[in-house]
Formats: C-alpha cells, sequence, structure tokens
C-alpha cells in the first residue's frame, strides 16, 4: 500500500471547454458528438497501492456553462452487473463513480454511480471530514443528469455522463475549480474485486475528502 502524508499534493485535471465534432467527422453508428480525442485522458491507479491496475480505466472531462461533461473508458474482459433500478448499491459490482465536492469543505459531496448497464445511483453524502460518512441522501436524484454507455466488441465500454450545471452553486467558468475525484470498482472471473481512484486514497475507501483531486475550469 502507499503511504499518504498530510498535505500530500493530489492531481490536478485541465478541465477545457467542450468542442462538438461535425456530422462529417463522425463513422457510421457513432454516437459521440463529442470530440473526446482532443482532451487529456487521465489514468486511474488501483486505490491502495498506486500502481497499475488490471483492467484499465482512463478518463476525460469538458465543460460549458450549462454541463459537465465526463467520459470513462473501461476495458473489461468480464462484466458483473445484475442492477436494473435507480439507486441500487451499484458499488457492490462494477461500477464508474465520481465524487464532487464543489465547497471543498469535505463535508458535503455528490456523489454519481453508473453501471455498465447505465443504471444510476446519486446521493449526497456528508461526511466528517476525514474518512467516515455521517449521514447520507440516497432519494435525491439530479434533475437532468444524462448519462450513456456504450460497448465494443474487443472487452470494452464507455460511460459518457452529463451533469448539468444547475445543482451548483455557482456555474463553471474559467478560474473556478471543484475538488473531485473518479473511481472504479471492477471484479474478475475468480470474484476478486479491484479498486481503482484517480487520486488515490491509500486504502479501500472512497470517501477520504483529503484525497480528491482538483478539477480545473479553464479556457
Amino acid at each position: 500500500m502507499i503511504t499518504i502524508q498530510p498535505g500530500q499534493a493530489v492531481p490536478v485535471y485541465e478541465c477545457r471547454p467542450v468542442v462538438f465534432r461535425t456530422p462529417a467527422e463522425m463513422g457510421e453508428g457513432d454516437i459521440r458528438h463529442i470530440d473526446w480525442e482532443r482532451y487529456e485522458a487521465a489514468a486511474l491507479t488501483d486505490t491502495v497501492t498506486g500502481l497499475t491496475v488490471r483492467e484499465a480505466t482512463e478518463v476525460r472531462a469538458c465543460w460549458s456553462s450549462e454541463w459537465v461533461y465526463v467520459l470513462f473508458t473501461c476495458r473489461d474482459a468480464h462484466v458483473v452487473s445484475n442492477f436494473q433500478h435507480r439507486d441500487d448499491p451499484l458499488y457492490e459490482q462494477d461500477v464508474v463513480e465520481l465524487f464532487i465536492d464543489e465547497v471543498k469543505a469535505g463535508t458535503e459531496y455528490i456523489e454519481l454511480e453508473v453501471s455498465p448497464h447505465n443504471v444510476v445511483f446519486d446521493a449526497r453524502i456528508w461526511n466528517d471530514g476525514h474518512r467516515s460518512i455521517t449521514a447520507s441522501d440516497v432519494s435525491w436524484d439530479m434533475e437532468g443528469l444524462e448519462t450513456a454507455v456504450k460497448h465494443d466488441a474487443d472487452g470494452g465500454w464507455t460511460c459518457e455522463i452529463r451533469i448539468p450545471t444547475h445543482h451548483f452553486l455557482a456555474l463553471p467558468c474559467s478560474g473556478r475549480s471543484w475538488n473531485v475525484n473518479f473511481y472504479r470498482i471492477d471484479e474478475d472471473p475468480q470474484g476478486s474485486r479491484e479498486f481503482q481512484a484517480w487520486s488515490p486514497t491509500g486504502e479501500v475507501n472512497y470517501h477520504i475528502p483529503s484525497r480528491f483531486g482538483k478539477l480545473v475550469f479553464v479556457d
């Protein structure tokens, strides 16, 4: 495992404005209207050790004043995903996750999860500011949230999340930032679960706000 020192630096992602592709630039059957290739890919690593993971995951993000867009690209030779209903405990099987702390206090944040079959879990979380949940509101739904999942023939899937910005205290603009972390849980055929993170936490616990990275909105 890695040892997280107090004040240890967290990663920073420069989130650039969204650019859409023209119909002429899109292939037949291509649903990805955003030109995702122009954005930096952030790799997830083992959340405990910080080492390379078995099934690679990359995350990209971009923004407009109305939406923040996030794309997870996952290699996955063995999908485990049986849940069918919103707010089912998706974290018990394969899932990608995004935590957003707009205020950066570490005591209240949004948790978004999407399964490989495009089932959504969304909740408001309250934290003691260290590593423990003190309360949660799973009944809360992020109105207007849009998600799309696409599987390929090579054993992979992508998840695009479109987050409406009217849920936040201030709209994104150049220079503003959120504290965020990107996660993935993946189970292999033997039932062994791999816990991935953009900013490793040093333990199998995603609810450590001090380890959230920084998503900076830039022009």
